[in-house]
């Protein structure tokens, strides 16, 4: 399992005026961020144009921009792009971006949730999103079609996606990261870069769509049982499995015989690196009906 796991200690600060001019539409519309809803809005120029130049946009490219906030990057990305694509969940921002994007007539405005919304075709994604949808927005990102991906996301969330196997950090989410793409960890972000400044630093990431590493023989079969799985990731296989094949009918005592003579039983969930996931999920599909 390879992944970049390193980054450069970015420079990245607040730009005086992008800060001001954050404090100057919020007071304007009578909006007061909430830290909770994930609300900090990126007053740093040079992070901005950082990202753009990771995902080396071109003027054939379409954009999405998950969180479109104030507009700061949009504005940026809308000369670089053929179109973008603005999504943004909060009708008062909403508001605010129809104002600040009403002469850009590349930028396609969408009012709603990125997960239930209708979004058009796209090319690459580059976006600051909340924290509070980092999780989802990953695993959405990573089932849909696209060439590059480059993302701020929360230092500890982003360390995950390139988790070494058995380390603290290693996960659900880095095993389906290394399934689907190659994850690296770029820049580090201070959270001075954004207006308010959040608890956590953070990292530009970028991911790349890749082959398959190994073949499973049905893939739903395998997110879930990594799922469940990592639900007790401390626990040796052989126990940790038990819900996943009680849950599709087998009895107790037929799970508990399963288990204890599957090829990893005796080790800990932590422990199996991808691959592994993907040789237990054919192994169970080889050796019973479940699931068909």
């Amino acid at each position: 399992m390879k992944a970049n796991t390193g980054y450069s200690r970015g420079r990245h600060s607040s730009s005086p005026s992008l800060y001001i001019e954050a404090i100057r539409i919020l007071h304007q519309h009578h909006i007061f961020p909430k830290k909770r809803l994930g609300q900090n809005f990126t007053v740093d120029d040079s992070l901005l144009q950082s990202m753009i130049a990771y995902a080396d946009v071109k003027m054939d490219d379409v954009v999405l921009e998950v969180g479109a906030g104030l507009g700061f990057l949009t504005r940026l990305l809308s000369p670089r792009t053929m179109k973008v694509i603005a999504v943004e969940i909060d009708p008062k921002l909403t508001l605010i971006l129809h104002e600040q994007l009403s002469t850009l007539s590349n930028v396609e405005l969408i009012e709603g949730d990125i997960f239930t919304a209708s979004i058009p075709h796209f090319d690459k994604v580059i976006s600051t999103p909340p924290y509070s949808i980092s999780s989802p927005l990953l695993f959405w990102l990573i089932e849909k079609t696209f060439k590059l991906t480059v993302l701020a996301f929360q230092e500890e969330f982003a360390r995950r996606l390139t988790a070494a196997v058995g380390s603290k950090d290693y996960s659900r989410l880095t095993v389906a990261t290394y399934y689907r793409v190659d994850a690296e960890l770029l820049d580090h972000i201070p959270r001075s870069s954004f207006y308010p400044p959040p608890d956590v630093d953070s990292i530009i990431i970028r991911l790349r769509p890749k082959p398959r590493p190994f073949t499973v023989k049905d893939e739903r079969t395998f997110f879930e049982l990594v799922q469940i799985a990592f639900t007790q990731r401390n626990k040796k296989l052989r126990n940790a499995i038990l819900p996943f094949l009680q849950k599709h009918g087998v009895t107790k005592e037929k799970a508990q015989v399963m288990a204890d003579s599957l090829t990893f039983h005796d080790k800990r969930v932590r422990e199996l690196a991808p691959e592994d996931f993907g040789a237990l999920t054919n192994e169970i599909l080889e050796r019973t009906s479940l699931l068909r």
